[in-house]
């Protein structure tokens, strides 16, 4: 397994968030760097994502080397490319490509897309994914996962989509069979004091 998605699987929670606000990006990177999550997807939403991206790779990576930061939202290989070029150390998809899996491939990165039946998560291992992201979670559900690992045990799942977070819901989630948990909205709908303190609890009550 490449290290960045090893640091995935091992921190098991993968914070997302994009905002045209590039102060407030970098204040919810840093809370939650500060909790001890140092793996973060920059999501792809918006006109100043590549620019954001570009300018928090630079500033980031002097202060806090050992901070991966990948991007989400990726559809076509030009885009991957673009942001490999800018420093992404993964690449996440909310669908599964051959031509974002070739581009990742080439570049030796880390590549998660996003799947939701169980062809679909065979199709993306076939691809070469080591880790795949069953989206959307909370419409899917904890038994369609475990249903699912039945006959793929050998996959490895990252819930992402209506996850909450807090520690209850997140173990439920790694109880089910998920190998990491994608916290989005629901945990940047706070504060970034308040989502340091969510971040540390949850850690603390996964390594307990």
């Amino acid at each position: 397994m490449h290290p960045t998605t090893q640091q995935i699987v091992s921190t098991k929670i993968l914070p997302l968030f994009y905002h045209d606000d590039y102060v407030l990006c970098k204040k919810n990177i840093l809370a939650c760097y500060e909790a001890g999550v140092h793996v973060f997807e920059f999501t792809n939403r918006g006109n100043q994502a590549l620019a954001h991206f570009q300018r928090l790779k630079n500033e980031l990576s002097v202060d806090y080397p050992d901070l991966k930061l990948g991007i989400g939202t990726i559809f076509t290989g030009a885009a991957a490319q673009q942001y490999i070029d800018a420093g992404a150390d993964f690449i996440i998809q909310p669908v599964c490509t051959v031509e974002v899996a070739t581009v990742c491939k080439k570049a030796n990165l880390p590549w998660i897309p996003g799947v939701m039946t169980p062809n679909e998560i065979y199709q993306a291992m076939a691809l070469g994914a080591e880790l795949v992201k069953v989206f959307p979670a909370n419409v899917l559900g904890k038994a369609y996962l475990k249903a699912v690992l039945g006959p793929l045990p050998q996959a490895n799942l990252m819930v992402t989509g209506g996850v909450d977070a807090t520690s209850e819901d997140v173990l439920s989630w790694l109880n089910a069979g998920a190998k990491a948990c994608g916290l989005g909205s629901q945990l940047f709908n706070n504060s970034p004091e308040t989502i340091t303190q969510l971040l540390t609890e949850i850690i603390h009550q996964i390594h307990a």
